[in-house]
């Protein structure tokens, strides 16, 4: 049976890294602002599903590939905490931006539009970080079916996802109009967005545990 201390470790993980700027948030909030909240939620149909690819690999059994070949483990973990870092380096940065200030896109037809969010969650350095490195730590062998402990937490760290994104989708243009009327309430998101990188990516790059194979 899973812990509570599992559920909300990676409820907490979750939350953190949905709430921080990323390939995910960046273009949810662009296609919502630029086409509307239609079109955000159409992205988000594919970011869910590339959620799911995530998920389904994760169970099956590819982080064995990682207890085989440690190294590769210690690869990730370090190339996805100097990606945290760079994130945070470009939040806080002087002169850096805020994902509420977004590019404007060209208008996308609904397939491009969920293919294009698949294809971004899929790239997403973040998510693939969520379910190699940083999922797997809260997985205790001993409390039987790793799969299942998997798939459960998965399933929760998606539910979150889902969840604030598409809050984020709904609210976009009036967040960004608040932040655009407000310059210090805009640094402030700034700041403490690249603050919780950081820490992240301090996290990862320091945490001794080892992959768990399902």
């Amino acid at each position: 049976m899973i812990s509570l201390a599992a559920v909300a470790g990676v409820a907490a993980i979750a939350l953190g890294l949905v709430l921080t700027p990323g390939p995910n948030m960046i273009y949810l909030v662009s296609r919502s602002i630029t086409q509307g909240r239609r079109a955000g939620l159409v992205s988000l149909g594919g970011v869910a599903l590339g959620f799911a690819v995530y998920l389904a690999a994760a169970t099956l059994g590819l982080t064995a590939i990682f207890v085989v070949v440690p190294e590769l483990y210690l690869a990730l973990k370090l190339a996805g905490a100097g990606y945290l870092a760079y994130l945070a380096w470009k939040t806080l940065r002087p002169g850096g931006g805020s994902v509420f200030q977004p590019q404007a896109l060209p208008p996308d037809s609904p397939r491009k539009l969920f293919l294009m969010g698949l294809v971004t969650n899929l790239l997403n350095p973040k998510i693939a970080i969520m379910y190699l490195a940083l999922i797997p730590q809260f997985i205790d062998v001993a409390a039987g079916r790793v799969w299942l402990q998997s798939l459960t937490l998965g399933a929760i760290q998606i539910a979150i996802a889902i969840t604030v994104n598409g809050l984020i989708v709904l609210a976009a243009g009036a967040i960004a109009g608040f932040l655009g009327r407000r310059p210090t309430w805009l640094k402030v998101q700034r700041y403490l967005m690249g603050t919780v990188l950081g820490l992240l990516a301090i996290k990862l790059a320091t945490d001794k545990a080892r992959p768990i194979t399902p």
